[in-house]
């Protein structure tokens, strides 16, 4: 299992050999450092945590915690199974991966604010006919009366979009000079957005 931290760059276009256009998002990937090693006998479950990104000030908690390790903006966590190839200190970088793996990738998608329910859940509306003058893009009934509330998961409007998202399966066509990673495909978040690489 090979992961690493990214920062979305833009979304571009590679050629294939055999000409055929192939559509990619650029992602800055690395260098990742680790800065801590969990594991059973420790904290009851073995994961890698891997800091990206310089930080020029951090809060002192998170300065003892990388006391001996350049400071780094952003923290994340990936859980690990069998035998850990990784110790404090190491660097991650961009080249472990080759064209042609399979990877997920997760992030927070782009917030859309407060949207109804026409957006929100694709509801298709009332009919624009006689007798519907502001119903169109109303919900409509919720149910019957005789619960008298919402039922949980009940779909209706209110916040949609930032929130964590993953994009399966999704293949790697180049990995470049400098760290940056062409993925097939579309990924979850705005530009800058730091986003989860793992292989399948």
């Amino acid at each position: 299992m090979k992961f690493i931290l990214g920062k979305k760059l833009e979304m571009s276009q590679v050629y294939q050999p055999d000409g055929t256009i192939v559509p990619v998002t650029l992602v800055q990937a690395g260098p990742c450092v680790v800065t801590q090693v969990k594991t059973d006998e420790t904290d009851g479950y073995v994961a890698v945590q891997v800091g990206f990104m310089p930080a020029k000030k951090l809060s002192k908690p998170e300065a003892g915690h990388l006391k001996d390790l350049s400071l780094l903006r952003h923290l994340r966590e990936f859980r690990v199974e069998g035998e850990l190839a990784q110790k404090r200190g190491d660097v991650i970088e961009a080249t472990s991966f080759q064209p042609g793996e399979m990877v997920h990738v997760s992030g927070t998608s782009k917030g859309k604010g407060f949207q109804g329910v026409v957006k929100r859940h694709h509801f298709h509306g009332h009919p624009t006919s006689h007798g519907h003058k502001d119903q169109t893009r109303m919900p409509g009934s919720i149910g019957a009366g005789g619960v008298q509330h919402v039922l949980k998961g009940r779909r209706m409007a209110g916040h949609m979009g930032d929130e964590r998202v993953t994009v399966k399966n999704l293949k790697i066509v180049e990995v470049r000079d400098g760290g940056i990673i062409a993925l097939k495909g579309a990924v979850p978040g705005a530009r800058n957005a730091i986003l989860e690489i793992v292989t399948v």
